[in-house]
Formats: structure tokens, C-alpha cells, sequence
């Protein structure tokens, strides 16, 4: 028999001891095998849901956060194949970037020095040493090749243990020969639109990866310091005012008191600022003062960014010691006078402004230090020389880092590539912002998140570094005739040859020996950041510039799955990417997940400690269960890591095989019935085994998702629904079957509304009810203790129901509804077609579900009562009286006989009042 995939697996009859024992390696190798996730590029787009999955970062190993995330895309995957989609669900990695290179540098003790040359003999050292080893650049990007291949066949080992269902031949790497194409044809469009431009500006430094840093990558982390007084001298004030009344002045009127946490920077202090509405500093406008120690003039300038409440209200301008600096530079034409390198040390030339012997004197003692080391230093040498007023002051304040770093950020004058992304042009930062407002979000308000970042750019995106293991810029430059590079005049590559590296290869009409010499080229010596490639996701994965039919089908993609962090980071950088080159969102829908936090509450992180690894858990309480407790959480929230709730999955999980077993245990065998067709109900059942496995008809299955079935005429005689309808007769079977469709309809809602979470909670709460209610009500009946029509309502409904909750339990717990459907079922699980509540309700004919819950409502009470009393389940009731309204009393008279049958009551006596429905038991 053919199933719903295509493939012609057999049923393998229900185990006398089913196990969880060895299901994920078992189905993980059966799916690989049959292609059970395979996509299929033929489809039309219309039937495509395609997932820009996120690339996991390779830098080790993956913790329980990706898990948590992972499982929330599989769900969704999951559902939307069941629904009749065509699922294109690619796997990516991370690769490029400093996570790679810092893991390289530890695991193999070197680091990169550009300077050296090639060694194609070059093996790393055995054990790392103390001190890293430099190595060549080509060498160095070899070693990182070498350990991400390890680490991405580990991280694919994982994901197939969870059970993610990845069509596993298509996958990349970002720094892939097709990555690097697409990123480099990308940049060189953004260039000739004049979206990428390179400019030399203030750049946000880490001084220890030696890099630019972007907005995007800042964290603020609070940090001690404290507030040194300084006193600058006046010059001659301007003509008709008077020194200001206040405590800014020193005894003689001839000083301006200023407080700053960084008074390294004194020698790049290119002016005082205050706030043009202070009255205290309104007469100062225009005056100038003497910088401390290096007696270099400065003006005193007005700026609506200077805070009245800040320090005494007014600051001195470095170039540069924070953003805010960066802007009064930029809107006051002010002079650079740089002392930060890009070492974090002093550097060693003072500044030319500096030019008297004792400021050059002081500066000398300075130069080279490190920044906290220079801080110490002048501190000395500002109390020696009197300016230094007081003690400092402590104080806690934010300071910005790079997300990865472990040393405050500096701000130095570097050349760098950026992209424009709305910050300086409020056009298209409008245009960005109606982008979000057209992306579906799931959770929605996690909308205002992006719109704040777009409302908060304050400068377009840097998207170079000063790295080496990522895409190179694909662009040289012509050199004049003293061998200085023309940086206004790029040599851009030809897509055409795309990927190429320019420390490689060679511009056109140019030859390597041309490298380097006055009258030839230089290459441009950056790589690109690495969202700078990870916002190009989409185009990666579709195929874009390589396969122009796969892009057509897959382009724009369905949903963009991610963490609520990096919305600021890849979201928006991949709407910049495609509104830039497309025109278009990405994606129709973007599902954020929430963070996992520790015990603590604390969110769990590498740099923090505090992760756990997940491959002992999973085998440990097994794939499901993890995979439960991850869909537990809802959309956007941060959740707990719940080690208590993972077997609250595991028992769930063995819940689902044993009551699998004893249902199918009281119903004719399907396999059987399908052959000889004995009689109705053997008939019905086998009929709805058909039903599931291929879609309700010949032409029916998960490709269209059951619509054929919804289209058979369900009253005429001898088809499979009139057949399966004739069994079902029992009012309590029909009550059944109406609550499973309601329960269908909420989970199908929930469903599209990416709430996982609400789908799971529906499906699990009937699912209790159905094994602790349901089963042991009709088990006397299904067993023919009332007759054979009896029976075979019971059997059917029993069949229609585990059929339609494995379909709904399939999503979150793939192993198990996969064990226990090859059970009695041909085919996969996860190819066939979701449960169809219209047809359910069909069969439910005129059932009500406020039965069931009377009717389990009664047998509670029957159970409780021989629990106080603590006697076995199975004792005798001599007589229960149940009192309740009119219309719910008429309900449980009509499974009287399963409620008797069930509670093992001699004498059921149902008594019309008003109220509630009671109870009253009486034990034999």
C-alpha cells in the first residue's frame, strides 16, 4: 500500500511492550531514508511555506537555548506540511566572524598575523602553548575552515537527534563559495546605487579584536568610575561681559570648573560645551579657556546636547571619548585631535595643537600607555600641578562595549564600508518603518521593538571590519604615482567571477605583478561584518544568482524565525537588504522566541557560565520531551529551564504508547478489515486508517492536505465516510468526536497564529480526557458487552480519535505519533494530512460535548468517592445518585449504561433539580 510520501512502508502491528527506548535513531534513519522532509521544487509557490531558518553561530557547541528556539521553527514546519504545504526548510551555519577566529585562536594557540606569508607545510601545535603562535592569514582561515566543518557535523548530529525536520541537501555555510557570492554581488550593487559608500569617520573600536563595531553590536555594562574636577584657565573673556556669578570661578575669576570620568582624553579636548539655555555659562559663548597641563586654547561653545544637570553643566569635547562627543564634533566643525589608537594605547605623537614645552613634556610621560595606565598617570600629574580640585568622585555609569568584548569601546578615526540603512536620511528610515509595519508578527508587540530601532538610528550601518576570516570586499584600488591608494576611485569585480578575494586575485586590466607598486592596485585589506552576510539569509538559501527557479518558488519567504535580541541586528538588516535590492519584505511573518533562563531567572549565555549543553537531556529523558517542554513556552517569553517539566513530556510521551496500545487493542485490526471488509465496523475502521494515510481519497493526501476528502459525499452508500457515520451511533461517541472537533479548530487557529504553546495546551488537556474519561467509559462497550452496534461505535470512534490526536500531537512529538502510527498506519505521520474538524463534526453528527463532560464529571465523583474511602478502582458501587439540571440529566441518561459499565455501579438513579450536577455515591 502507498502512503501519503510517496513511500510504500508497511504497517508493524501493535508491540506487546511499546518503549521510547531507541525512537530517535530508529525514525531519524527511516526519515532520512524514505526523504521524508525532501522538498519538492517542482511545487507552484502558491503551495511553498518557505523558512529563512536561523544559522546557528559555529563556535563550539550548541546549548539548550537553541533547542528551545529550534523546536518552535520544527512546530510551525511540522504543522504547515501537515496542512498540505510544500515546506522548504533549509539549515544554515554561522561561521564567519570573531566567534570563529577567537575559537580557533584557544583551541589551536595561534593568531593571525597578515604580515607573514603562506606555509603550505604549516601543522598547529599538538598542545597549545602559553603564548599564540602567529601564522599567516591564509593559514590562519584554514584552521577555521578545518574546526567549523567539525563543529557543524556536531551541531546537524544534535538537530537530527531533536528531530528537526530539515531537508538535510540543502544546507550552507556563510562562508561558503555560494555565501561569499551572493554577499559580494550584493555589496557590489548596493555600491554602484550608491547605497554602500566608503567614508573616514569616528569609528566605535574594540581595542582588543582590533575592529569597528556598529550600533547594533553595543551593550551597555555598568561599570565604576568616578567624576575628577578640573579647573581650565580663562583666556581674555569676550568685551562687555563679567566673570559668571556662581561657584564656577576660583578665587581670581579666572577659571571655568569642569567634571569629567575621562581625563586621559585631556589632550584631545578641542573645546568646553554647555547648554545655550544656561545662565550660567551664557557669558562664556564665545571666550576660550586653556586646556590643564597642555595649555592648548579651546572655545567655548553652546549645544542643546550639553545637560544643565550633568557634573557642573559643562563638559569638555574629545575627539573622542563617547557618541555624544561625536556629534558636537560633527555639528560644531571642530578640530581632531586624536590620542587613542587602535592598540588602546596613548599614541605616541602629541597632538600638533600641543605645542608648548612643558604640554609636549606632559605628554610624553602619557604616550604608549594604556588607557587606564595614562588615566593614573595625568590624575598625578593634574593634582601635582593644582588643576585637579578635590578628590574624585565614585560613580556607576553604563559604558558602552562591543557585545563580545571585554574592554570598553574607544572612538578612533578609521576608514570604513557602510551601507545606508535610514539613520542620516529620514526617507527612507520612513520607508523602513512602513516595512515593519507590513511584516506579521507573532507576537505583535514585539513590533515596537524594531520601530524603536529604526526610530533610533543615529547613523548609517558600518559593515566592515578589521578581521580576517570573512567575505572579502571584492573591490581594489588604483594607486598614483607615490603609491598611495585612490580611495575615491574603487576597482569593483565583475559579478561575473564572483567569489574573489583581493588579496588574491587581480583587477581587471591589471597583473599580480602590479600588486603593491606606485602606478598598480592595492586590494581592499577588510572583510565584512558578519551581519552583513547573515542578512542575506534569504537570498543564500533561495538561490539567488545561481538558480533562478528554485528563487522564483521559495521568494519572498514565509517566516523568519528568531531571538527578540537580535531584531535590531539581522531582522532589520535583512529588510534593509531586500527593500535595497528587491523592493520587497523578506518574509510575510517573523516568530520571535524569548530568551531561557537559568534557575536564577537569569538569561543563560556562553560569556555568562551558566548554559547547559542539551545532548545528555536528550538522551537522558529522550527527544519528545525535551521538545515538549520547549513548545511549553510561549511566543516572545522568556521560560525557565525546566528539567521538572521535560518529564512531565516524558511521561506524557508514555502516556501516548500505552493508551495507543489499549486502543487499538479493543478495535477490530485495520490491516485485516482493509483485506476482507468482515463487517461494519471492521469496515469503518480500516476505512479511517485509509483516510489519514492518503488524504480521504484516491486523489487526496498530504499535498493537498485532505481538501479531496472534504469533497466525497459523506451520505452516499458505500463510501468510506457513509460507512464510518453508519458505525458511529452512540450519543457518547458523538459527544466525543464534537469535542475533538472543537479541539481541532481552536489548535488549527492556534496554529496560524504561530501560538504553539495554546496548540500544545488544547491538544494535551483532551488528550487526558480522552484516556481517563473517554477509554474507561466505553472499554465494557467496545469490548461488546452491549452488542455488536455498541462495540462498533465504540471501535470506530476510538480509531477516528487516536488517528486525529497523533496528527495533533505530531508537531511537538514527532517520535512517538511516528512509533505508534507505523503501528497500524502505512506512511509517515508527518505526511499526512492535519485533522479536518468539518469532517469530525460530521461524524459527531448531532453530538454535544457538554456529555462528556457531564458524563466524566459523574465518574469523577465515583472515583472520589472510592478513593476516600481507599478502595480499589474496581469496587462495587451499590448506588449513585446524580442530581443536576433537567437538560444535563436527559444528557447522562443517554450513556447511562457506559457510566454504570464504567464506574461499577449496581444502581444508577439520575435525579432532575436545578444546580450544579452532585454526586452521591454509596460503595457496595
Amino acid at each position: 500500500m502507498v502512503a501519503a510520501d510517496g513511500s510504500d512502508r508497511s504497517t508493524r502491528g501493535v508491540p506487546a511492550k511499546p518503549a521510547l527506548d531507541g525512537i530517535e535513531a530508529r525514525w531519524s534513519a527511516v526519515w532520512q531514508d524514505e526523504g521524508t522532509y525532501a522538498f519538492d521544487r517542482t511545487a507552484e509557490r502558491a503551495r511553498v511555506y518557505s523558512i529563512d531558518t536561523p544559522p546557528p553561530t559555529v563556535s563550539g557547541s550548541l546549548h539548550v537555548g537553541h533547542v528551545f528556539s529550534y523546536t518552535h521553527t520544527d512546530v510551525i514546519a511540522r504543522f504547515q506540511r501537515m496542512r498540505g504545504r510544500e515546506v522548504f526548510y533549509p539549515m544554515g551555519f554561522d561561521d564567519n566572524g570573531l566567534p570563529t577566529e577567537r575559537r580557533v585562536q584557544n583551541y589551536f594557540g595561534v593568531r593571525c598575523d597578515p604580515s607573514l606569508p603562506y606555509d603550505p607545510e604549516f601543522t598547529p601545535p599538538a598542545k597549545p602553548g602559553k603564548d599564540q603562535l602567529p601564522i599567516s592569514r591564509r593559514n590562519f582561515v584554514e584552521l577555521c575552515e578545518r574546526l567549523t566543518l567539525e563543529d557543524e557535523k556536531g551541531f546537524e548530529e544534535l538537530w537530527r537527534r531533536l528531530g528537526l525536520s530539515v531537508d538535510w541537501s540543502r544546507t550552507y555555510a556563510t562562508i561558503d563559495t555560494r555565501s561569499r557570492a551572493v554577499a559580494q554581488r550584493a555589496f557590489l550593487r548596493n555600491l554602484a546605487r550608491e547605497e554602500a559608500y566608503l567614508a573616514e569617520a569616528p569609528t566605535l573600536w574594540d581595542v582588543t579584536f582590533r575592529t569597528a563595531v556598529a550600533q547594533a553590536e553595543l551593550e551597555d555594562r555598568e561599570r565604576p568610575g568616578a567624576y575628577h574636577t578640573l579647573a581650565f584657565a580663562r583666556t581674555t573673556p569676550p568685551s562687555g561681559t563679567a566673570t559668571p556669578a556662581g561657584g564656577n570661578g576660583d578665587s581670581g575669576g579666572d577659571a571655568v570648573i569642569i567634571e569629567t570620568t575621562r581625563p586621559e582624553l585631556l589632550a584631545a579636548c578641542v573645546a568646553l560645551v554647555a547648554h545655550p539655555d544656561d545662565p550660567r555659562y551664557q557669558p562664556l559663548f564665545g571666550s576660550t579657556v586653556r586646556t590643564p597641563l597642555f595649555e592648548v586654547e579651546v572655545p567655548v561653545v553652546a549645544h542643546r546636547l550639553a545637560d544643565p544637570e550633568k557634573g557642573s553643566g559643562i563638559a569638555m569635547i574629545c575627539t573622542f571619548g563617547d557618541l555624544t562627543d561625536v556629534i558636537w564634533w560633527r555639528e560644531l566643525r571642530l578640530p581632531t585631535r586624536a590620542v587613542v589608537g587602535r592598540d588602546g594605547r596613548l599614541v605616541p605623537d602629541a597632538p600638533q595643537a600641543i605645542t608648548s614645552s612643558a604640554g609636549q613634556a606632559h605628554y610624553a610621560e602619557l604616550a604608549g600607555k594604556t588607557v587606564h595606565s595614562a588615566r593614573t598617570r595625568i590624575v598625578e600629574l593634574l593634582t601635582e600641578s593644582g588643576a585637579l580640585r578635590g578628590e574624585p568622585r565614585p560613580i556607576s555609569h553604563p559604558v558602552k562595549f562591543y557585545e563580545k568584548g571585554d574592554r570598553p569601546l574607544e572612538i578612533v578615526t578609521t576608514r570604513q564600508w557602510y551601507i545606508r540603512n535610514g539613520g542620516r536620511d529620514e526617507s527612507l528610515r520612513a520607508q523602513l518603518r512602513g516595512r515593519g509595519q507590513e511584516l506579521s508578527w507573532h507576537p505583535e508587540y514585539m513590533r515596537v521593538r524594531y520601530e524603536n530601532w529604526v526610530d533610533g538610528l543615529n547613523g548609517d550601518w558600518l559593515i566592515s571590519r578589521q578581521r580576517f576570516f570573512g567575505v572579502p570586499f571584492p573591490v581594489w584600488y588604483p594607486l598614483d604615482e607615490d603609491g598611495t591608494p585612490r580611495y575615491d576611485a574603487p576597482i569593483a569585480a565583475d559579478e561575473a567571477v564572483l567569489p574573489i578575494d583581493p588579496s588574491s586575485d587581480v583587477p581587471p586590466g591589471y597583473t599580480e605583478a602590479q600588486r603593491g607598486v606606485p602606478g598598480g592596485f592595492a586590494a581592499d585589506p577588510d572583510v565584512m561584518d558578519t551581519w552583513a552576510t547573515s542578512s542575506l539569509t534569504p537570498l543564500i538559501a533561495s538561490g539567488w544568482g545561481s538558480d533562478p527557479d528554485l528563487f522564483a518558488r521559495v521568494f519572498p519567504m514565509d517566516l523568519r524565525p528568531q531571538a527578540h535580541e537580535i531584531i535590531r541586528t539581522w531582522l532589520f538588516s535583512t529588510v534593509v537588504r531586500a527593500e535595497a535590492e528587491f523592493g520587497v519584505l523578506p518574509w510575510s511573518n517573523a516568530a520571535i522566541s524569548g530568551w531561557i533562563l537559568d534557575p536564577d531567572r537569569k538569561k543563560m549565555s556562553k560569556s555568562k557560565g551558566n548554559v547547559v549543553t542539551p545532548m545528555a537531556t536528550l538522551q537522558e529523558l529522550g527527544s519528545d520531551a525535551v521538545r515538549y517542554w520547549a513548545a511549553s513556552g510561549r511566543p516572545g517569553t522568556d521560560t525557565a529551564y525546566d528539567v521538572g517539566q521535560m518529564k512531565t513530556g516524558r511521561r506524557l510521551a508514555i502516556k501516548i504508547l500505552n493508551a495507543s496500545r489499549f486502543a487499538l487493542g479493543l478495535t477490530t485490526d485495520p490491516a485485516e478489515a482493509a483485506v476482507t471488509g468482515a463487517d461494519v465496523a471492521g469496515a469503518a475502521v480500516a476505512d479511517a486508517a485509509a483516510d489519514a494515510a492518503t488524504g480521504g481519497a484516491a486523489t487526496g493526501g498530504a499535498a493537498t492536505g485532505g481538501a479531496a476528502a472534504a469533497e466525497v459525499d459523506a451520505t452516499a452508500p458505500g463510501t468510506q465516510e457513509a460507512r464510518l457515520a453508519a458505525a458511529v451511533i452512540e450519543p457518547l461517541d458523538r459527544a466525543l468526536l464534537a469535542a475533538l472537533a472543537d479541539v481541532v479548530d481552536a489548535a488549527t487557529g492556534a496554529l496560524d497564529g504561530y501560538d504553539y504553546a495554546r496548540a500544545l495546551e488544547l491538544t494535551e488537556s483532551f488528550f487526558w480526557r480522552f484516556c481517563d474519561d473517554y477509554v474507561e467509559l466505553v472499554k465494557g462497550r467496545a469490548y461488546g458487552s452491549f452488542g455488536a452496534e455498541g462495540a462498533a461505535s465504540a471501535q470506530a470512534t476510538l480509531t477516528v480519535a487516536l488517528s486525529a490526536l497523533l496528527r495533533l500531537f505530531a508537531p511537538v512529538l514527532p517520535f512517538v505519533t511516528e512509533e505508534v502510527w507505523s503501528w497500524w498506519q502505512t506512511g509517515s505521520v508527518h505526511r499526512a494530512p492535519w485533522p479536518d474538524a468539518a469532517e469530525i463534526r460530521k461524524l459527531a453528527d448531532s453530538g454535544r460535548p457538554d456529555l462528556l463532560d457531564a458524563v466524566g464529571t459523574a465518574l469523577a465523583g465515583v472515583r472520589k468517592a472510592k478513593s476516600t474511602a481507599k478502595v480499589s478502582m474496581k469496587a462495587e458501587v451499590a448506588q449513585a445518585t446524580l442530581a443536576g439540571d433537567t437538560d444535563i440529566i436527559a444528557l447522562v441518561q443517554s450513556a447511562a449504561a457506559d457510566l454504570r459499565s464504567a464506574g461499577g455501579i449496581r444502581e444508577l438513579i439520575l435525579a432532575p433539580t436545578t444546580g450544579d450536577l452532585t454526586v452521591d455515591v454509596t460503595l457496595a
